[in-house]
């Protein structure tokens, strides 16, 4: 229905019509499109209509393979307690500060700690970035097992780490995957997962980046009675018995589904899709590819001739500012200056 003069026009609204304007296009030009859309209604219509416990009794093992994901999540809330943690340590402050004006007492200096506190999250934006492309490119889990890989590697410059500054080029490259595993585990939760059971598989992200804090803490209460350079090294070294058995889990995980339909591979979808689903029907499974199929069409015809710049015009500019204001909420409650109050008194 068109708007009359003078009536603000619904954002919510202008975006509904604005999609079945493209679906009727596609409609139109596309013989098999209407068929799809039909399939792909049913199989929206049921995932709806799915309650939690359905969810869980249908998709046990989309459950899993999300919160496997999600455990790597854990490596980069492991390192932030670390580090900041690392500044009261005499043996740390002797091997990477300064000598002060009392005799004998060394203090790692503050410019030296903004930058091992922040300089992961330099690496953490690159990552963010960098894993749009690559997983898109490559798939979620060769994304994945990829960034392991290099993880494994960057750990070792942290643990040798001859000065400070190495051991700050080793934080910044760390990022780079910490930063990937925060937005690809998130998405593959909200892919393989029906809509009842999204909510609470992302936030379990969340969850796994404090558990992993809670690890660091129980690992520097441990290492208080040491007084040579182990201290901190062996806290490093842990960081080693995350990825391998991260990397055996992930190369039998099953493919996002979806990954797999916007590549065009629709049988290997279906293949995905089963091992995720333990319950479905072969109708329900072919109605679920049809509805990602259709997604797929629709954003491809609105994303024609598009690009970022696009993220703040119209309706889009709403749903950017809603994703970044939610996002750096958790920014905003001033962990980062929390963690810059270490004392070097131990």
């Amino acid at each position: 229905m068109a708007a009359q003069p003078g009536q603000n026009v619904d954002a919510d609204m202008l975006d509904v019509n604005i999609e079945a304007s493209v679906v009727q296009k596609l409609a139109e030009n596309h013989s098999k499109f209407a068929f799809l859309s039909s399939e792909a209604k049913a199989a929206t219509d049921a995932e709806h209509a799915m309650t939690l416990r359905q969810a869980i009794r249908s998709h046990p093992k989309a459950v899993l393979w999300s919160i496997f994901f999600s455990t790597a999540v854990a490596m980069e809330g492991y390192d932030t307690v670390l580090i900041s943690a690392f500044y009261a340590v005499p043996t740390f402050q002797k091997k990477y500060g300064r000598l002060t004006k009392k005799p004998g007492k060394y203090e790692i200096p503050a410019p030296w700690q903004a930058g091992l506190s922040n300089g992961a999250r330099v690496g953490e934006i690159l990552g963010l970035l960098l894993n749009g492309y690559v997983c898109e490119k490559f798939g979620f889990k060769k994304t994945m097992i990829g960034m392991l890989c290099l993880l494994t590697g960057l750990i070792f410059i942290v643990f040798f780490a001859p000065n400070i500054g190495t051991l700050v080029a080793g934080e910044v490259l760390m990022g780079v995957p910490w930063g990937a595993f925060q937005t690809l585990t998130t998405v593959y939760a909200a892919e393989v997962c029906p809509v009842a059971l999204r909510g609470y598989l992302t936030t379990y992200v969340n969850m796994m980046w404090g558990f992993g804090q809670l690890i660091a803490s129980g690992v520097i209460r441990s290492m208080l009675k040491r007084t040579d350079e182990w201290v901190y090294r062996i806290p490093f070294a842990l960081q080693w018995m995350w990825p391998l058995p991260l990397i055996v889990g992930i190369a039998f995980a099953p493919e996002s589904p979806w990954w797999l339909v916007r590549k065009g591979r629709n049988d290997d979808a279906r293949k995905s899709l089963r091992r995720l689903n333990s319950t479905g029907t072969d109708a329900s499974l072919d109605d679920t590819i049809s509805m990602m199929r259709h997604t797929n069409e629709v954003e491809k015809e609105l994303d024609h001739g598009s690009s970022y710049i696009d993220c703040f015009r119209g309706v889009n500019l709403r749903r950017t500012e809603i994703t970044c204001i939610t996002w750096i909420i958790q920014a905003a409650s001033g962990a980062s200056l929390i963690g810059q109050q270490t004392t070097n008194a131990v």
